[in-house]
């Protein structure tokens, strides 16, 4: 304890270093980044990391770089240089004023590498130092004097630093680009290589289209190697890694002590970047959890079964670039087309940081060995976030179907689970759940798994529940949150008898008279929690036969209600889950697929769009999926790419669309007529529930179709509409169809229809 408190007082002496500036004949005074920290068992690298930093920037001063009084230094200080100085606070105790005369300008520092990111291993990590000149004007600067600088900075540091007390943790190693400076002590050594860069980002918090339109036109004129000017965009680097969770930081550590072990035994093969390791372990994490807290094993898992498929490997972000720009558009299409695995670097869209393939396939190995190991494994399947290879962007638009069978469509063993857990409640609600009274009720199943549009993952079992003391629309209104609240109480109660076997997990209600009781199941039968959705509702359909079509009066009742009251739209769709399941159901199993598709889609642009607005119920996209292929196609055998093509068309022009069907009802009575013919003057877009026509779930302006039809319109760069060379492949003219496009012009008009079957786009 003595000679910590020792060592530590030493260490803040040091500190603060002198160090005499050529040709003035006065001290100036450098600060080290640490006062002083006490070493835990996480702070070593840290400590070595600000020696390095200190060590190299006042070799800058000591080389003439960074210096208020040179007199053969040309040129004044600016007022752009100044402001630098103050934003980035350099740590140089110098006077910066417009009299100040300065060689080459130290206009900051920013710590990259794993040191940067805040991801260091212990006992043997990579940092770099990134000094930014303000003679590096642009990027070609970089490439021309970057080698002169560092040179100039090395030596004097090799000569002015090695003071006694630093020679026993001091290495610096020499290169063609520069210089690396290692820096050990007992337990941990830190690697730092000093790069001198153009600072890209000025005074910018975000970077510009110009900046990568410029460092694309720099990469050309230089024949620089693609991402040779990374390191200019370090500071976006570490923002991008900033925010993460501290379990997340913990998860990268973790994969990249795993590829430290994996690297003894790959000899004479080249090393993966860990860079590479850690965008693949936030990418699995954004894909697949998103939690601050989660199950370790589970993310290991999934990072190495997505190793396991790296020639699959996809990984990019638009957080710093996207689309817009036709250059980086161009550099974006390039690289996601080019042989995989792709991981971008989300600052620099022409750096891939993937490496050799080699090194994946040996890592590819090794992740088998490890994901059978009873380490990793207590019991198989062993859960594991669902993450795809590689985004649906990047699918071309040949391999689609292929797309949905491997990612999408759920297998026998995710049925057959699904089937387990439906039985287990079927039974309680019969059996169990109304036992104290004379309550009949009659059980069906609804949503994606009934519809058989289900998806490998995210997909609620829904089971509605027509109870007999429901006898009408408003007794549903104002009776169902009693049944809710028996079913949630008998639940418990069965849960605690069979505690051993189940496990039950309650969500909190949405409403204060909860219409939906939402909970998750597991037992010894299932693998994983199935998700559940328990909706009592009035069977306003009574004993529908298969085949036929409920009869008007049906409707008069829900619309005289409708009209007479202040109930929304759709209140009461549940009691029509049969007609909407009917309605999918019949349908090609290829169109059941593409609604798979267009359902991921939608998952993914909620998922970047949530914050900005509501979007459209994804009814609203299944809906339309139909009528695409009713008006466009109607074969059971089609084009993937056209009809997903066709779908996203459809969104970008929300504005028109005006879709019903006259399968469950019709303009025959004059009560339901004059309600269509209202509804169909409403707002666009409209888009009616075919089971029942007070759900609107176009919606007009309820949602927020705009930002939806933004995502549509870029996506059509996506490879899903290029064949395999790249080439586009769908267009509308391919895709529409004329009688689709002719709808859309608003040529079908309201009167006179005489489709049963076929959705019509009103004027």
């Amino acid at each position: 304890m003595q000679e910590s408190v020792a060592r530590c007082s030493r260490w803040r002496e040091a500190s603060r270093l002198q160090f005499l500036f050529p040709g003035s004949g006065q001290q100036q005074e450098f600060l080290c980044l640490p006062s002083c920290h006490s070493l835990s068992c996480r702070q070593p690298a840290e400590s070595n990391g600000k020696w390095g930093v200190s060590a190299v920037l006042g070799a800058c001063s000591e080389a003439g770089l960074v210096y208020p009084g040179i007199p053969e230094a040309r040129g004044r200080v600016s007022d752009n240089d100044r402001r630098h100085v103050e934003k980035y606070h350099c740590l140089l105790e110098i006077p910066v004023t417009p009299e100040s005369r300065v060689s080459h300008l130290l206009l900051c520092h920013w710590q990259g590498g794993s040191y940067g990111r805040k991801t260091v291993l212990r006992g043997n990590s990579d940092g770099t130092l990134v000094l930014f000149f303000s003679n590096l004007k642009q990027f070609q600067d970089q490439k021309k004097s970057q080698h002169d600088i560092l040179e100039k900075t090395g030596h004097k540091l090799e000569f002015c630093l090695y003071t006694k007390w630093m020679k026993d943790y001091f290495e610096i190693q020499k290169s063609h680009d520069g210089f690396t400076i290692q820096l050990s002590t007992k337990n941990q050594r830190v690697s730092f290589e000093v790069l001198a860069a153009f600072n890209a980002l000025s005074l910018n918090d975000n970077p510009s289209p110009w900046i990568y339109r410029e460092l694309k036109r720099s990469l050309d004129k230089t024949n620089a190697s693609p991402g040779e000017f990374a390191i200019c965009f370090t500071e976006l680097q570490q923002k991008f890694f900033d925010n993460r969770p501290r379990k997340l930081k913990d998860l990268i550590l973790l994969i990249k002590h795993w590829h430290q072990q994996c690297q003894k035994k790959m000899k004479d093969l080249p090393l993966l970047s860990p860079y590479a390791l850690e965008l693949l372990t936030v990418y699995a994490w954004e894909q697949g959890c998103r939690k601050d807290n989660f199950d370790i094993a589970e993310g290991v898992r999934t990072i190495l079964e997505l190793i396991k498929c790296h020639e699959q490997l996809c990984v990019y972000w638009m957080v710093n670039y996207n689309l817009e720009d036709e250059t980086i558009r161009n550099i974006l299409l390039n690289q996601l087309q080019s042989a995989r695995p792709v991981i971008l670097d989300p600052t620099d869209p022409t750096n891939n940081v993937s490496g050799d393939k080699r090194c994946w396939q040996w890592l590819k190995k090794e992740a088998q060995t490890w994901l059978t190991s009873p380490n990793l494994d207590n019991e198989l399947p062993a859960p594991c976030w669902n993450v795809l290879p590689a985004p649906l962007f990047t699918t071309p638009g040949h391999l689609l179907d292929k797309f949905i069978k491997e990612f999408l469509q759920p297998n026998k063993f995710f049925l057959e689970q699904i089937d387990s857990a439906i039985d287990i409640i079927r039974t309680f609600l019969k059996e169990n759940c109304f036992q104290q009274s004379t309550a009949k009720i009659q059980i069906v199943q609804g949503g994606s798994i009934a519809k058989g549009t289900a998806l490998k993952t995210g997909s609620d079992a829904d089971l509605v529940v027509f109870h007999n003391s429901l006898k009408s629309y408003t007794s549903q209104k104002h009776e169902r949150h009693k049944i809710v609240k028996e079913i949630h109480e008998q639940l418990e109660a069965f849960w605690r008898e069979k505690k051993e076997e189940l496990e039950v997990s309650f969500e909190p209600p949405t409403w204060k008279a909860p219409r939906v009781l939402s909970f998750s199941l597991k037992s010894k039968v299932l693998n994983e929690s199935v998700s559940f959705d328990v909706l009592p509702a009035f069977n306003a359909l009574g004993q529908l036969s298969s085949g036929s079509t409920p009869s008007p009066e049906v409707y008069a009742g829900l619309l005289d209600l409708y009209k007479s009251s202040d109930f929304p739209g759709g209140e009461f769709s549940t009691c029509f889950t049969v007609l909407q399941r009917n309605f999918i159901r019949s349908r090609p199993t290829k169109l059941k697929d593409l609604i798979r598709l267009v359902k991921h889609w939608y998952k993914e642009c909620k998922r970047k769009l949530k914050p900005k607005g509501s979007l459209p119920p994804k009814y609203a996209l299944e809906l339309l999926t139909v009528y695409a292929w009713e008006q466009g196609s109607g074969a059971p055998d089609f084009d993937t790419a056209e009809g997903f093509r066709t779908v996203l068309e459809l969104v970008t022009q929300y504005r028109q669309l005006c879709i019903f069907w006259k399968v469950n009802y019709n303009f025959e009575d004059e009560t339901v007529r004059k309600f269509l013919l209202n509804q169909l003057q409403k707002t666009r877009p409209v888009i009616l529930d075919p089971a029942e026509p007070t759900g609107d779930v176009g919606g007009g302006d309820r949602w927020c179709w705009h930002l939806l039809a933004k995502e549509a319109k870029e996506w059509s760069y996506s490879l899903c509409f290029k064949d395999g060379t790249g080439r586009p492949n769908i267009t509308l003219e391919s895709a529409g169809k004329s009688n689709l496009k002719e709808a859309l012009s608003g040529n079908s008009p309201v009167t006179g229809l005489n489709q049963r079957t076929s959705p019509t786009v009103a004027t």
